[in-house]
């Protein structure tokens, strides 16, 4: 039996649901787009609605690592180059990397409390 095709693709909204699962994530905004943080700190924004991609943040060895791996889902702005972020192109990301990059995400900006309750579950 052949094996399910991986989906691609996530919208914000679904997007959204995946981070609130976590402990202390809240919805927020960012310069005026909605974002995601984490009692208080930021994790992501959505760029905007017509561009369709996410800032998230990501450790600058992850985000050389992403940038080559998958070009066409992973990108960057002179904006960011110095900020510990990569955008995410939604509509083309699979769903368990984003997943895997919102919690790395997650463990940089939530306060330890939070990830060592969460890493008990």
């Amino acid at each position: 039996m052949p094996r399910p095709a991986k989906r691609f693709g996530v919208s914000y909204a679904d997007y959204v649901r995946m981070a609130l699962a976590f402990p202390g994530v809240e919805e927020s905004t960012s310069y005026n787009t909605p974002a995601i943080k984490v009692k208080g700190k930021l994790i992501s924004r959505l760029r905007s609605e017509a561009e369709g991609a996410l800032a998230i943040r990501c450790d600058f060895i992850d985000r050389e690592m992403l940038l080559q791996a998958a070009p066409e889902v992973f990108f960057i702005t002179e904006h960011y180059a110095n900020y510990p972020m990569i955008l995410v192109q939604l509509e083309s990301v699979l769903p368990e990397a984003l997943r895997d990059l919102f919690e790395r995400a997650w463990r940089a900006q939530a306060p330890n409390k939070l990830v060592k309750e969460f890493s008990k579950d």
